[in-house]
């Protein structure tokens, strides 16, 4: 059963549905998600943000105390290409950041009023190659998780189409959140969660798509991934709200990754809508997620394991702090 605090989540899809009409230029859009989306996340504490400019692109250190620091997190936030920054994510990151115990790479892009596809993924690009190169960061990509939520799974294995077409090594491991993987939508949960999600109706997600690719190819792998080669990917794991109409997508995919070989788990939260994971730090469904998270990708960057529980409790201590 969902809990009280994770009602905030649903109360804020429901009002931003209400509010749509009212939105009416591309700066109300984002000042309606830096107010509001923002609000949904606690702080995690003990955690650092700097601002840098990542070969050009805006982009945000997130560092947590004692934090490895040959081990990071490269984050492409969500908001349909029509909202969020750095600012909206930079408190769930810092709390993903912190459960892993290494720093995050919070990075920006160009919403789509401002330019269209492949404007967003040459950004994403950009901030892994500023991580990478040697007159940059220096990391070993071998080093990197790449993660994202909703419409930053498309910038996550975009980079990684790229980074395989040019025949460089991979990041260890990939999470996301709540994936957008179809542009072409055709996942049976927008029909069967239809009364369920108060936000994401067929209409509104197509017409998402259509802002962001224009008259653009809807199969095309680098903007829809459920139709990518996903052979020779790293480890990935999914997790979406059982309530959402995306959710359908989520599964899509797993089972093409599965079927490419790529070693895959995918968490379903029942009761829950479309990125949970920004109550993190207030509602228990998202802190049980982020420390989900946090034990499986440690291993695979190297770092010692974590208990769930000990993250869960940790996160329950937080909140009452």
């Amino acid at each position: 059963m969902a809990s009280i605090q994770s009602e905030a989540n649903r109360n804020h899809y429901a009002a931003l549905a209400a509010n749509a009409g009212k939105l009416t230029s591309p700066q109300a859009i984002i000042d309606y998600n830096d107010t509001h989306w923002t609000a949904l996340t606690g702080e995690p504490g003990g955690v650092d943000y700097i601002e840098v400019d990542a070969g050009g692109v805006p982009a945000m250190w997130i560092v947590p105390k004692s934090a490895d620091e040959q081990r990071v997190l490269l984050y492409a936030h969500g908001g349909g290409f029509v909202g969020g920054s750095i600012y909206t994510h930079r408190k769930l990151v810092g709390h993903l950041a912190k459960a892993v115990g290494c720093r995050a790479l919070l990075y920006d892009y160009p919403l789509a009023h401002r330019a269209k596809h492949p404007a967003q993924l040459n950004a994403a690009m950009t901030a892994l190659n500023w991580l990478t190169d040697r007159t940059g960061q220096g990391f070993d990509t071998r080093h990197i998780a790449l993660a994202g939520d909703s419409c930053g799974a498309v910038l996550t294995y975009g980079v990684l189409q790229r980074l395989r077409a040019e025949g460089r090594p991979l990041p260890a491991a990939t999470l996301v959140i709540s994936g957008w993987f179809d542009m072409a939508l055709t996942g049976a949960s927008y029909e069967t969660n239809r009364d369920k999600d108060p936000a994401f109706a067929k209409a509104a997600v197509d017409w998402l798509a259509t802002n962001f690719i224009g008259d653009g190819d809807r199969l095309d792998p680098e903007v829809s991934a459920l139709y990518a080669d996903l052979s020779g990917f790293p480890p990935v794991f999914l997790q979406a709200g059982g309530d959402e109409t995306l959710v359908d997508e989520s599964r899509m995919f797993a089972e093409r990754a599965r079927l490419a070989g790529v070693e895959t788990r995918l968490d379903v939260f029942e009761g829950m809508l479309h990125s949970f994971q920004m109550m993190a730090g207030k509602a228990p469904e998202a802190d049980d997620a982020i420390g989900r998270f946090a034990s499986w990708v440690r291993p695979r960057l190297g770092l010692p394991g974590v208990n769930d529980k000990a993250t869960r409790d940790k996160a329950a201590g937080d909140r009452a702090a």
